[in-house]
């Protein structure tokens, strides 16, 4: 499979929580915790489940961070 995505992460699956509609998909990537939400149908045909090895791809436009103290 090729893929033009370049922010691609090895990382391992720590827990998946799947709700009626959704999957939270918590991943440790080297020193890096992350979370994925995605549907819960491709959790499921991914057979995604903790301890699993897999590749996080980043593909964002925008990641925007903002603390209390930049309020006005």
């Amino acid at each position: 499979m090729a893929l033009s995505t370049r922010n691609r992460l090895p990382a391992q699956i720590t827990e998946v929580v799947k709700g009626e509609a959704a999957a939270k998909v918590s991943l440790q990537a080297g020193d890096w915790q992350m979370v994925a939400l995605i549907t819960r149908e491709s959790a499921d045909e991914l057979g995604l489940e903790a301890g699993q090895q897999v590749t996080a791809l980043v593909k964002a436009t925008d990641v925007m961070i903002m603390t209390q103290g930049d309020l006005a």
